[in-house]
């Protein structure tokens, strides 16, 4: 049996749609800057001898890291919801 919301009556949906698209492509752009930046703070940290500059990069680094592959990840986690509620 397959259920599906039924999107047709709704006027905002496609508007709705566009507006997460854009919201998830600017995260994606806002994360990989962030990581190129903390990145490039790292490595000028670490060359220097400056450990806790060189630790906040590298925190950066992986906080960036992980918004990118949960912004990236989240429509196929939604896809994977989905077809698990049409299991049940």
């Amino acid at each position: 049996m397959n259920v599906f919301p039924d999107f047709n009556g709704l006027s905002g949906i496609s508007d709705l749609q566009q507006v997460v698209g854009a919201l998830l492509t600017i995260v994606l752009i806002a994360s990989v800057a962030v990581m190129v930046i903390s990145g490039v703070i790292w490595a000028l940290a670490s060359s220097s001898g400056n450990y806790q500059l060189a630790s906040r990069g590298r925190i950066g680094v992986l906080v960036a890291l992980g918004t990118a592959v949960l912004a990236g990840g989240g429509v196929a986690l939604m896809n994977w919801l989905i077809s698990v509620g049409e299991q049940i």
